[in-house]
Formats: structure tokens, C-alpha cells, sequence
């Protein structure tokens, strides 16, 4: 024993340590199997509808006017944009449900990689959900005590801080409801001015 002592909750899991996923990561056979499988899936039944369809709406607004065509190529370089737009939305759009294919994949580096990030963001302080019996029920406390000397000179040597009037710290741009009266001045034909 290295003298220090131990302490466990007794009911809290005992998490796995997360797997390096890095650039150097080598997929698993059956990781490679998913990836080409969620390619194909998004490319089919994501990305070429998505493209499709964003191409034949351009096309159509190109048609009845609304959007121009271009003097020299035509409509081809707006239908062109709509087509790759359209992919990337597609691809981007299946993201989830690839992730959720990996969550769901047994003995995956990867998957539990995945796994934990779900666990982590859905604990409310990022480590376990209980608390622990071990922890500090006088933690407002301080743990040393002080005279009250020594509470008077701390109040002297702190500057005294005005409080800043509401109106200064309003935007110029807020509304306040606050208007500037400008007096409305008349001149007669003499030149005599007099306010309203």
C-alpha cells in the first residue's frame, strides 16, 4: 500500500476508459463495413433525392423568372450550386443515424467511443450522477477564522464602489421611452423669437 487510502462509492459504475479515436485510428473490419454501408445509404437515399430535387426547383424558378440565368451559360451554374448543395445536405442529414449505427455496433472502439460522449453530455456535472457520501457537508464554511480587526481593515482598504446611475448603463440604441423636448421657437416678422 503507497499510504494513501482509497475511497469508492459503492454503488457507482466503474467506467471503461475511453478509446484514443485519433487520426491514426485504424477502423475494425466490421467499423469498415459500416462506413461503406452508411456511404451507400446517404448517397442513395439522402444525397441523390436531395440533389434531385433541389436541381429541379432551381429549374423551375429559373423558368417562371424568378431567379436569373446567366447571360452566357445559362441556367447550367445555378443547377450545378443546387446539385452540390443538395448532396452535402443529404450527406450532412445522416450523420445521426450513422452515429446511432456505430452506438449500436458490439465490440466497436468507436461505437464506445460514441457511447461514453452520450453518457458524459447527459450527466448533469460531467462525472457520476449521485453524490458522493464522502463529500464535505460544511463546504460554505471557511476553515480558518478571523478577528474582527481584521474584517475592519479589509473593509478600509477596499475601494468603495459608487453604483452607476440606471441611465448609464442603457445602449443609446435601447428604447426608454425617455424623450428630449426641443422647444419650438417662432420669429415674427420682426425677429423677436419666443418659445412655445
Amino acid at each position: 500500500m503507497n499510504g494513501r487510502a482509497e475511497f469508492r462509492e459503492p454503488n457507482a459504475e466503474v467506467r471503461r476508459p475511453i478509446p484514443h479515436i485519433g487520426a491514426d485510428y485504424i477502423p475494425t473490419e466490421e467499423e469498415r463495413k459500416l462506413f461503406a454501408e452508411c456511404n451507400d445509404e446517404s448517397f442513395w437515399f439522402r444525397s441523390l433525392p436531395l440533389a434531385a430535387t433541389s436541381m429541379l426547383i432551381t429549374q423551375g424558378l429559373i423558368s417562371k423568372g424568378i431567379l436569373s440565368s446567366h447571360p452566357r451559360y445559362g441556367s447550367i451554374p445555378k443547377l450545378i450550386f443546387a446539385c452540390i448543395m443538395g448532396y452535402f445536405a443529404g450527406k450532412l442529414s445522416y450523420v445521426k443515424t450513422c452515429q446511432e449505427k456505430f452506438k449500436n455496433l458490439e465490440n466497436s472502439p468507436l461505437g464506445e467511443a460514441l457511447r461514453s460522449g452520450q453518457a458524459r453530455r447527459s450527466s448533469p456535472s460531467g462525472h457520476y450522477s449521485q453524490k458522493s457520501k464522502y463529500d464535505s457537508s460544511v463546504s460554505g464554511h471557511s476553515s480558518f477564522v478571523t478577528s474582527p480587526e481584521a474584517d475592519n481593515i479589509e473593509k478600509e482598504t477596499l475601494p468603495r464602489y459608487e453604483p452607476i446611475p440606471f441611465s448609464a448603463s442603457m445602449n443609446e440604441s435601447t428604447p426608454t421611452g425617455i424623450t428630449d423636448h426641443i422647444a419650438q421657437v417662432k420669429v415674427n416678422k420682426y425677429g423677436d423669437t419666443w418659445d412655445e
